[in-house]
């Protein structure tokens, strides 16, 4: 019996792209009791597993929490695999309104002691005494009402790129912190105001609804299905959106553009963006806001210390990460003092100055001090999609600029390290070509192992 992942995140990106199929992103949640979450868990593996469904699960004794990716010609056969059980019958399902073949390469169920991490006691209240719903023009409607608070009970580095107009957007690191600080902050308003919440799919405010309920606030809603659910009403039924941004998600993508709005900035020089980059250095793995020009300057790094430990040999940086909490078992998330800008909200006439003069490539001007040790000028191009070891091929997604035959090339990245190139031949889309755009597909001859996810700089100096 099959209870894991026999393919790699490259081979499972490889056939994915074989297949030529469209895969759907979708999360669900369903709070229910469970007596035995490891056969419920086992049970699911088997069944999505057949259907070649990948994503990040959690099941606990309190029901289950699933963010997936699934072939969309497998969405009904799907769906069956949850409505088995009678507490799934008619589940919604929350789809993408943007979608990523590669949102999710792996199929993880995990068992936990809670499907959200609430912190809360669920023997002291009724947990099923719940807010009410509220569909997208219902939510719109309660918005305009001056006697509605409406809070988001997301995490900071998820309502820094995009919220609802006048949310109050708490400064909080876990969900858990979330609960008690807006308790108290509006304990004075439980009789008279309407208390409305959102999260990203729902699940984070069914139970905060009924807390607050506990609590003693009289008029609790809560927007049905969350954010991903709301953009997707606000598109078929072309009403206007109250949601500005981008709402953060978790899979590959980091983001769901729901309108044109940057609301946040780059972390590294001020400049307006909403684009999320885990630091390329293992022993870091922060997540922060960067900009393409910081990127391709940085090489995905949060800091000039991160820069450097990429560049060195691979054992040396094994040897100093030995004994520390690093890489995904540290929570860090747009939380460090080597960052200039971590601010939501408005930019300051400052910020917005600095990233004005933002006009020449590199030349920008608050971080200088961070990329003061740059000796390459180049620009982004894109990144690695697969390597053929045996052909010694690499396979590349143009995201940025131009790339044309005899361009001097710079492939980065944690193992590879920063490799150096010259291209005289490729392959453009699967034919032969000189020239290659934003949007294409690059295959050529790579003479040295590179892996998924490195990045690919054009040398322009």
């Amino acid at each position: 019996m099959q209870l894991y992942n026999t393919l790699s995140a490259e081979e499972r990106a490889e056939l994915i792209d074989q297949a030529g199929k469209q895969r759907l992103t979708l999360s669900f949640y369903a709070y229910a009791k469970i007596e035995d979450p490891k056969k419920f868990r086992d049970d699911l593996f088997i069944a999505w597993n057949q259907l070649d469904a990948l994503g990040r699960t959690y099941v606990a004794k309190e029901g289950i929490n699933a963010q997936m990716s699934v072939p969309a010609e497998n969405f009904e056969a799907f769906r069956e695999t949850l409505e088995v059980y009678d507490f799934m019958k008619n589940i919604r399902l929350n789809v993408a309104v943007e979608h990523d073949d590669h949102s999710f390469l792996k199929l993880t169920v995990k068992v936990r002691d809670k499907i959200v991490a609430d912190g809360l006691n669920d023997e002291t209240f009724d947990v099923t005494n719940i807010g009410v719903h509220l569909k997208a023009k219902e939510f719109n409607q309660i918005l305009e009402d001056p006697n509605t608070i409406v809070v988001d009970f997301r995490n900071h580095y998820e309502s820094e790129i995009g919220h609802f107009k006048g949310a109050i957007t708490p400064d909080v690191e876990t969900f858990r912190e979330s609960l008690p600080i807006i308790n108290e902050q509006l304990k004075d308003f439980k009789e008279d105001k309407n208390l409305v919440m959102y999260c990203t799919g729902g699940i984070r405010c069914e139970k905060a609804s009924a807390y607050f309920k506990h609590q003693g606030f009289k008029n609790v809603f809560q927007l049905e299905g969350g954010i991903i659910n709301y953009a997707k009403q606000i598109q078929e039924e072309n009403i206007e959106s109250k949601f500005i941004g981008k709402n953060f998600v978790f899979d590959h993508r980091l983001g769901e553009r729901i309108t044109n709005d940057i609301v946040s900035q780059c972390h590294q020089c001020g400049k307006p963006c909403d684009n999320h980059t885990n630091c390329e250095n293992d022993g870091c793995h922060l997540l922060f806001i960067q900009c393409d020009e910081c990127k391709a300057a940085m090489e995905n790094c949060c800091s000039v210390e991160c820069l450097d430990t990429i560049h060195l040999p691979l054992v040396e940086q094994v040897k100093l990460r030995r004994g520390l909490q690093v890489g995904n078992k540290v929570f860090r998330k747009g939380k460090s003092e080597k960052l200039l800008f971590k601010h939501s909200g408005e930019l300051s006439d400052k910020s917005l100055a600095i990233a004005d003069s933002n006009t020449d490539g590199l030349s920008i001007q608050k971080p200088k001090d961070i990329r003061q040790k740059i000796k390459i000028k180049k620009v982004l191009l894109g990144k690695v999609e697969h390597y053929y070891v045996k052909a010694q091929v690499g396979l590349f997604s143009i995201e940025n600029n131009e790339l044309n035959v005899g361009d001097k090339l710079l492939i980065s990245g944690p193992t590879t390290g920063a490799e150096e190139y010259i291209i005289e031949k490729m392959l453009v889309n699967g034919k032969e070509n000189t020239s290659a755009q934003p949007g294409d597909k690059v295959t050529f001859e790579v003479p040295f192992r590179v892996r998924l996810s490195d990045t690919l700089f054009k040398i322009v100096n």
